[in-house]
């Protein structure tokens, strides 16, 4: 190369390079501003031109990224966290921000040279004068260097003085909000000095501070915070460093401010919807994420790259905000549940948001352990349980159709109930209305379409429209109809608890059963509305033992009237010495009737005989059984000095009626003549006690009180509760422990045979020959082994090498 050709290209590189990075990147002194003016581009050009003569233009855009790296790693980058560890310590949020700020400008002093010959290198590239990886991609490269050296790893204080920052702008902000929308025109990023010492606290009085930056009135910094949050964003943008320095703090502001403020207006809530609300204070929100991610003022054009930053925020906090909001009401759920359906907003929330997270899992295991927790346990009583299993049912089918979150959450309330004695004669109670707070399953008996709880399974194929079919959630039982799922109402699931439609026809009947036997007026006409509804249930096959019970209530009515029509044709003398009026039950159709023994007097004696014989006259070939026990006695106990009217049963009459002929009568006696256990007949006594008929002296030995004796201590006398609305149908172990003696017979006869069999044997045969016929008992093999257990504890039975066999001396 010739002396001259290299003077020249010496010329045009040192032109280039002091033009395109500072005089310090090169260990150059920085030339004087008045000695020396900016290169026009003309002579910028002249010497690429020279470059290119020589096939150097290739390199310059090589060297300017490594001269770049070169002074950020040891000048620019040191400096800025130098300057960034002096402020670290100072404790005024103010002066901190002011610093902050500071630290940041002086970072934007030293790059701007290279931002501006990064934009010449792009024109140059564009025209063709330079060969390189292209503009976009040499823009890339710097930013992301930027990115890389500048704020690989920040240090905590950092992180903390930016998050400090943010945080106070935006409280800053959405206070102007407030005002704004308290009725001022407070919209741009200062506060005016009457504004400011009309700001007032959030609980209405005046405080000496302000909301926004919680310094003294008279030294408010808002407007000068504002300005800085605008300076430092505008920097951060200039620097391609905004996401990266701002994103964690602002995600964190934001999750922390949506979250406090859910806490505060939204938790136990139900009755009102909080998602337009949400929605209106997230806008706000964006509001201030545009002054942070989008370029302010009138000359700024809003780039496309801002736009689909703003945009996937604000997918950010609403995806964000339906999460934690949906968090909150699954933690509630039991709550919101037990409240319905006044809670009924909260669950329109609920499932807008699942619909839009996924969270149905979360759900599901949630409300299974509150359920478990706070109602699944001995102490909650069934009928509380059963009442919240219905708002379930009500709630669920609310936020889910489909059905499927309330089979799945709810099935440990349905198994549990299985474990629960009374859980059928409650269901049965709140359907005919008579349990507490059981005004829900009586409506739904009422419903003019009901459904009819058939045994089989309705297709999904057969819905009337099949643009209206829906699949099921992923979590859905697939062995199980949809539509089926879909069309259950109250009471079909309460009924389904059990499998079997069976054991709640038993308990009606039996419930019916008591209720007619205890009204005495054979007044049945509501008992008739309910049959003829659950016939629409449970179809009239099934309730046909049902209608023949009121049948015989009827029949009883005018029976009565025609003996009682007889008897007033008599003459006064030929009368009997009292009314009597009979209910007459057809045995077979009636529930097992409690079995107990009375002896009563021989003139009632006399007196049902005498109406036997009436009734065989209308009834041919049918006679009357007589219950001794059951029925109601209307009496007049007539003293010495005072009458008692009273309305008790035949055993405390016949009681009473015995004091006639004796005044003083000892348990032992009593009990031989009326036939009742010692133990039963003193709970018996204990009403003519507590009524001052009887007194009891001493021990074992009662007396009629012919004169009440005013002066004596008034004695408390404790009634046994069972006295109390005493049934008259066998309890279900009395009836169980009949059915079970039925098999015992056959249990006998099978071992007198075959000598010895195992448990699985015994109740296979008994399956075959015992459990068929028209009306069905069954027993499974752990209540038939609890049973040969106990005949072996009480010596009917040998239980040896796993087979059951008959004692040797048994017959």
């Amino acid at each position: 190369m010739e002396p001259a050709a290299g003077a020249a290209l010496s010329a045009a590189w040192h032109t280039l390079s002091t033009a395109l990075v500072p005089p310090a990147a090169l260990g150059l002194a920085a030339p004087r501003s008045s000695a020396v003016g900016p290169l026009k581009d003309a002579e910028l050009r002249a010497a690429l031109d020279v470059l290119q003569c020589y096939d150097l233009h290739s390199v310059l855009e090589e060297w300017f990224i490594e001269v770049l790296q070169t002074d950020l790693q040891a000048n620019i980058a040191p400096e800025f966290w130098n300057c960034i560890s002096q402020y670290e310590n100072t404790a005024e949020e103010s002066q901190c921000s002011s610093l902050l700020l500071d630290a940041f400008c002086l970072l934007k002093c030293r790059l701007d040279p290279y931002l501006n010959s990064l934009e010449l290198l792009g024109r140059w590239t564009k025209a063709g004068l330079l060969l390189g990886t292209g503009a976009q991609m040499l823009q890339e490269k710097v930013y992301t260097m930027f990115k890389a050296i500048l704020f690989f790893s920040t240090t905590k204080s950092f992180q903390e003085m930016i998050q400090q920052f943010y945080s106070r702008t935006f409280r800053i902000y959405m206070r102007q909000w407030k005002k704004g929308e308290d009725g001022t025109n407070e919209c741009e990023s200062s506060m005016s000095e009457t504004e400011q010492e009309s700001d007032t606290e959030e609980g209405g009085g005046e405080s000496a501070l302000c909301a926004g930056c919680s310094g003294r009135r008279e030294q408010c910094w808002c407007p000068k915070a504002m300005e800085q949050f605008q300076q430092l964003n505008d920097i951060l943008r200039r620097l391609n460093l905004l996401e990266r320095v701002s994103a964690d703090a602002v995600t964190t502001i934001l999750h922390r401010m949506i979250e406090e403020r859910m806490e505060q207006r939204c938790r136990g809530e139900y009755e009102h919807s909080f998602l337009n609300e949400f929605q209106e204070w997230i806008e706000k929100v964006i509001g201030w994420l545009s002054r942070v991610f989008l370029q302010d003022g009138p000359s700024a054009r809003s780039s496309s790259e801002a736009s689909s930053t703003l945009k996937r925020w604000r997918c950010h906090v609403q995806r964000f905000f339906y999460r934690i909001y949906a968090s909150m009401r699954i933690e509630e759920l039991f709550s919101i549940i037990r409240d319905f359906p006044e809670s009924k907003p909260a669950v329109e929330d609920l499932k807008f948001c699942l619909e839009r997270t996924n969270q149905r899992q979360q759900l599901l295991s949630s409300l299974k352990s509150a359920l478990e927790m706070r109602l699944l346990h001995p102490g909650v009583n069934t009928s509380d349980i059963i009442t919240l299993y219905i708002s379930a049912i009500k709630a669920l089918r609310e936020l889910d159709p489909s059905m499927v979150i309330l089979e799945v959450a709810c099935e440990p309330i349905r198994k549990y109930l299985r474990t629960r004695e009374d859980t059928v004669r409650q269901i049965v109670a709140g359907l005919t209305g008579d349990a507490e707070g059981s005004g829900d399953l009586a409506n739904e008996l009422s419903k003019a379409d009901p459904v009819t709880l058939e045994n089989g399974q309705e297709s999904d194929d057969d819905i009337a429209e099949p643009g209206d079919w829906v699949p099921d959630p992923v979590d859905a039982d697939p062995g199980k109809s949809s539509s089926k799922r879909r069309s259950s109402d109250i009471i079909s699931l309460l009924v389904s608890i059990y499998g079997s439609k069976d054991l709640f026809i038993n308990e009606y009947r039996t419930l019916l059963a008591d209720r007619l036997l205890h009204q005495f007026n054979y007044s049945a006409e509501r008992e008739i509305r309910n049959v003829e509804l659950l016939k629409l249930r449970f179809g009239e096959a099934q309730m046909h033992y049902c209608e023949v019970m009121l049948k015989d209530m009827a029949d009883s009515r005018r029976i009565n009237a025609n003996i009682r029509d007889e008897e007033e044709k008599l003459p006064e003398e030929e009368r009997p010495p009292f009314s009597l009026v009979a209910v007459i039950l057809s045995s077979e159709f009636w529930p097992p009737l409690k079995e107990e023994k009375l002896e009563l007097p021989e003139q009632v004696k006399e007196a049902m005989e005498a109406y036997s014989k009436k009734y065989e006259k209308l009834k041919a070939m049918r006679t009357l059984n007589w219950k001794y026990h059951l029925g109601l006695v209307s009496l007049d106990v007539e003293l010495a000095d005072r009458t008692l009217s009273l309305s008790v049963s035949p055993v405390h009459a016949a009681i009473i009626l015995h004091f006639q002929t004796k005044s003083t009568w000892t348990l032992t006696e009593l009990s031989e003549v009326l036939k009742v256990p010692v133990a039963s007949l003193k709970r018996k006594m204990t009403l003519w006690l507590q009524q001052g008929v009887l007194r009891e002296e001493p021990q074992g030995t009662f007396t009629v009180i012919e004169e009440e004796q005013k002066d004596q201590v008034e004695k408390v006398v404790l009634i046994d509760s069972d006295e109390e609305g005493d049934s008259a149908m066998a309890s279900q172990a009395d009836q169980k422990e009949e059915e079970l003696q039925l098999f015992w017979t056959y249990i006998q006869a099978m071992l007198t045979n075959l000598e010895s069999l195992s448990l699985e044997r015994i109740h296979s045969m008994l399956k075959m020959f015992v459990m068929t016929g028209p009306v069905v008992t069954e027993i499974d093999i752990q209540e038939l082994q609890g049973f040969l257990q106990k005949k072996v504890r009480d010596q009917q039975l040998i239980y040896s090498g796993g087979v059951y066999r008959l004692p040797k001396n048994c017959n």
